[in-house]
């Protein structure tokens, strides 16, 4: 998944989605596990998707924060 395609999700849409690559990292390593994964990059690849997604959650909460505070000043 692309970051300007995650950018455009909402934050609810960005927690489903970052459970669903916690799940798919999941099969994935079991999946190496019994040495079925047929593409060993895979297990990277979803690294950093999750990476992504939990990047772009913390610039939101950063914002946010960053307008709270200004707004109680």
């Amino acid at each position: 998944m692309k970051i300007d395609e995650i950018r455009q999700l909402s934050d609810d849409e960005i927690q489903a989605e970052l459970e669903r690559l916690h799940r798919h990292l999941f099969d994935l390593r079991a999946q190496a596990v019994t040495e079925k994964l047929e593409d060993p990059t895979m297990l990277a690849k979803a690294k950093r998707d999750i990476a992504r997604v939990l990047t772009i959650r913390h610039e939101r909460e950063l914002a946010e924060a960053e307008t709270t505070e200004q707004a109680q000043t």
